[in-house]
């Protein structure tokens, strides 16, 4: 797993970022947060939406110990 993309002490994590640890489409990504199988994104500016680190990595996390989250690798 790339989960160097991640390191560091940024907080925030765009969507192409996101897209290249967890290899589905955009619209997959976005029918996953609005059905709430993945976290909800943040507005950082009026054009810049984004997601928390930890968010993410939990995700990961979870899909990693079996977890249901909608992930297919």
């Amino acid at each position: 797993m790339n989960n160097h993309l991640l390191s560091g002490s940024a907080a925030f994590v765009r969507l192409p970022t996101i897209l290249k640890l967890i290899p589905i489409s955009k619209s997959t990504w976005w029918a996953g947060v609005k059905s709430g199988h993945f976290p909800q994104s943040v507005k950082l500016g009026k054009r810049i939406t984004a997601w928390r680190v930890e968010d993410i990595r939990a995700l990961i996390n979870s899909n990693e110990n079996g977890g249901n989250d909608g992930i297919k690798h």
